[in-house]
């Protein structure tokens, strides 16, 4: 298979920030294999794409979510972290069905394909399911089974967990790759701990964590053990493998000094801390240090959107405004931390720019806008003025999986109408 978008211009993210313009771009099977000045080409194409007016950008990478939640959007709004679990979520979670994952994971999928995401990273119950969907729907996914470390579940998640990185790693083409998921240092003691450690020694993934997500979560740890979630993490030797810690809110210098040398990723998601009430992650700090930082959009019940357009102007324009500093997370940084630095936050080297050699995973963008108009500098646009219709293809692993908005490999109205259901019974609406 092969693809030529012709005459385009071109948001590479790479490690240059590259921006060209009256680029063609060449996607042979699963990989871009030319990106460069236009020419005119002898080779046979399987569809060639007038990018005259058109954008060609990495698609997005959802460094940390749950995506089966989206069964859960607005059900529980306007609440602190601790209550808004402990009241509304988790109950409702204790219903959930295997099938139930599945449908709201698709319904999740649906949305982020939609907007650009052509990779989420999971952490939730019932893996196989939202491997399943992930599968189906030809996205890319990273995805770890939730790991609570007391209670009746401690003993078998973990062996779920073991058992589904065996069954699904490097899966659907590669498209599937997996992690350990330890929920956070305040449902997960360092005796757990310890025992996850044992089986990523084995298996050799990375973990995916919750860390410092509220203060109430540092105050907790900080009573119990009296050191902060870090350095519970560190002492517990968590840090010393390879590590997706998302939140990352409530950190000191020291816990910062201790990410860096310990090259912790981090996803920030700073949607759902807002709307949470959890605080505001020191971003401009951690990518002082050099840490990288990526972009998540957490749950849709606590977010309530997958949209990592809006993670990326947030991402941008919170610093700013909270600092009162105009020059904190450009707009160039915030392209990097949604695509390049996103995929490296969840150990995808081959994702997340557009390179040659690359995996095509692709965004192409109608520029013939009003709010798109005139073309100054299309990063700043692609940030600051950009919305989710303005994409009209959306490419993984160099299939096209949706065009014009609408889901080539899926049935939109079937998932709605699944997901629909299952949420109303979840909640005990008839």
């Amino acid at each position: 298979m092969k693809v030529l978008i012709q005459d385009v211009a071109v948001i590479t993210a790479n490690r240059k920030n590259e921006v060209l313009s009256h680029a063609d771009v060449v996607i042979t099977n699963d990989k871009i294999s030319y990106v460069g000045p236009t020419k005119a080409w002898q080779a046979e194409f399987n569809e060639v794409i007038d990018g005259r007016g058109k954008l060609v950008t990495p698609g997005f990478v959802n460094a940390h979510g749950h995506a089966a939640m989206s069964l859960l959007r607005s059900y529980a709004d306007d609440m602190p972290l601790m209550q808004w679990l402990e009241k509304r979520i988790w109950p409702v979670e204790a219903r959930l069905q295997p099938e139930d994952v599945y449908w709201g994971t698709l319904l999740a999928i649906a949305e982020m394909l939609k907007g650009g995401t052509t990779t989420f990273t999971d952490m939730y119950f019932y893996m196989d399911q939202v491997a399943r969907a992930a599968a189906r729907a030809g996205i890319r996914a990273v995805l770890s089974r939730g790991l609570v470390g007391v209670g009746n579940e401690a003993k078998s998640g973990l062996q779920e967990n073991k058992e589904f990185v065996r069954q699904w790693h490097g899966r659907a083409d590669g498209r599937i790759t997996t992690m350990l998921g330890p929920h956070a240092p305040y449902t997960c003691p360092p005796a757990y701990l310890r025992e996850v450690l044992a089986v990523q020694a084995e298996l050799e993934v990375p973990l995916h964590i919750h860390l410092a997500e509220t203060m109430d979560e540092t105050d907790q740890i900080m009573a119990e053990y009296g050191v902060s979630p870090t350095k519970l993490l560190l002492e517990a030797g968590v840090l010393d493998c390879p590590v997706l810690a998302a939140h990352c809110v409530h950190l000191s210098a020291e816990d910062m000094d201790i990410l860096q040398e310990k090259h912790v990723h981090v996803a920030h998601n700073p949607g759902s801390n807002l709307k949470l009430g959890s605080g505001i992650a020191p971003v401009p700090e951690l990518l002082s240090r050099g840490i990288t930082v990526g972009l998540g959009t957490d749950s849709a019940a606590s977010n309530n959107n997958l949209d990592m357009l809006e993670e990326m102007r947030l991402a941008a324009l919170l610093h700013k405004g909270s600092r009162m500093d105009p020059t904190l997370i450009t707009a160039e940084e915030a392209v990097a931390m949604a695509t390049r630095e996103s995929a490296a936050a969840v150990f995808l080297p081959d994702v997340g720019s557009i390179e040659e050699g690359k995996k095509a995973d692709l965004l192409l963008w109608d520029l013939r806008q009003p709010h798109l108009t005139p073309k100054h500098n299309l990063v700043a646009h692609l940030v600051y003025a950009a919305q989710p219709s303005d994409i009209k293809m959306v490419m993984v692993n160099g299939t096209i999986v949706c065009r014009n908005g609408r889901l080539t490999l899926m049935d939109e109205d079937e998932i709605i109408f699944e997901a629909e259901q299952r949420a109303r019974r979840l909640v005990g609406i008839a």
